[in-house]
């Protein structure tokens, strides 16, 4: 393991503006503290409520090295546990959704209830107290439909992010939905190049064909087009149907909403709606894209038609798996509102070219040739945010100075 001040010192040698040192991108050791200090820190998003559709249903993953796993209770709560049982360990649900009345280890049948108190271990003494081998729990939070969890004991204030989404999110309806399609897609890079490479569109023109009938690609950091008069009037447009626009953000979210291309309705092969029914019922469906967005690892667009969800797990220092969901309303019916090729097409078709760019990027950073270079202000707003969020993040785990009091200083 790297020590503390090798950490520092590649933190340190890191330029304002610039890439990261290439041990950031494929270091084992930093990988492991990537996941020490980012995800079993940070609030990450795993989903919607309507995948917890009734008590019993449940969505297991691993974060890391750590299986969780996050159920509906009897009571209509959405919970999260660390999936672990507690006798000797063992991974209690396998990675993926079910539905069940217990959670039941396989190992040695300890039952533990949907609230995650223990109500069977068999063969035990007297003495034994099932009261006090409970599930530890992990915290949740969900927002209009969407749901993040924390593993860390203390988890950043979520308070500010659920004041600023819920009012702004609430209207597309997201827990009057049903998830349309998901997929996990692997890619063999770093999970920073992954995001880095999600979080511009300085590659878009050349890169994206299909996204870029549809979406903006020269849109700004703060999500506004260059048009100023049809930004202004898009603006007036949505507060008329009580939409906020934004944006607004913290240290590690962002939220605004913009509108597509001239013409476009939703982001789609020709800009024409996908989804019969939709999900947000204005003016056609016109209302644009609301995109929310959290670090480390996670953005979501919200259109008149759809939702789209992507979100970054790393597995390892040159491998992540993108998970991608797709909401629709619940009454849309397949086959008859709406189809699942053609509602995935062009955020599946973005998602396969940005592997392809991703996994190139890895290919050319591992070389003896690579140097970081400098962010583009203008095209790379969103990944210099995100870069200069990860260093501040990795030096509060190391517990190194930061930067910031260093550029005062």
């Amino acid at each position: 393991m790297r020590r503390r001040h090798e950490l520092c010192d590649l933190l340190d040698e890191r330029r304002p503006g610039y890439s990261l040192p290439q041990p950031f991108y494929n270091d084992p050791d930093i990988y492991a503290l990537d996941i020490e200090g980012v995800f079993n820190a940070c609030w990450l998003m795993i989903g919607f409520s309507v995948e917890l559709p009734k008590p019993g249903n449940y969505l297991a993953m691993t974060i890391g090295r750590t299986p969780v796993v996050v159920i509906r209770d009897r009571a209509g709560a959405i919970r999260g546990f660390f999936n672990s049982c507690r006798h000797r360990g063992a991974q209690i649900c396998q990675d993926g959704t079910g539905r069940a009345a217990k959670l039941v280890c396989p190992y040695h049948q300890w039952t533990y209830g949907l609230d995650g108190r223990l109500l069977h271990a068999g063969a035990m003494p007297e003495n034994f107290d099932a009261n006090d081998h409970p599930l530890r729990p992990i915290h949740v939070e969900v927002v209009a439909g969407a749901i993040y969890i924390c593993l860390a004991q203390t988890p950043p204030d979520f308070a500010p992010f659920r004041r600023a989404l819920e009012p702004m999110l609430a209207p597309h309806g997201f827990e009057n939905a049903k998830l349309a399609h998901q997929y996990v897609l692997v890619e063999k890079a770093n999970w920073k190049l992954v995001m880095e490479n999600g979080r511009e569109c300085y590659h878009c023109a050349a890169n994206h064909p299909e996204l870029g009938i549809s979406f903006p690609i020269g849109i700004s950091a703060n999500m506004s087009i260059e048009d100023d008069t049809r930004m202004r009037g898009y603006c007036q447009r949505m507060a008329a149907h009580g939409l906020e626009v934004g944006p607004t953000d913290g240290s590690w979210w962002q939220i605004a909403r913009f509108p597509l291309n001239e013409g476009m309705i939703s982001m789609s092969p020709d800009g024409a709606p996908l989804v019969k029914k939709p999900m947000l019922d204005l003016d056609g469906g016109d209302t644009g894209s609301l995109r929310f967005s959290i670090e480390p690892h996670n953005f979501c667009h919200a259109l008149g038609d759809y939702a789209f969800m992507f979100s970054v797990l790393p597995v390892g220092p040159e491998e992540t798996h993108v998970v991608a969901k797709w909401l629709v309303h619940e009454d849309a019916v397949e086959g008859v509102d709406y189809d699942v090729p053609s509602l995935i097409n062009t955020w599946d078709m973005t998602n396969r070219q940005d592997r392809d760019l991703a996994e190139n990027n890895q290919r050319g950073v591992n070389g003896l040739g690579y140097l970081p270079g400098p962010y583009s202000p203008k095209a790379e707003g969103l990944v210099l945010r995100f870069i200069d969020w990860y260093c501040e993040r990795m030096r509060a785990h190391i517990g190194a100075p930061s930067a910031r009091i260093a550029e005062v200083a």
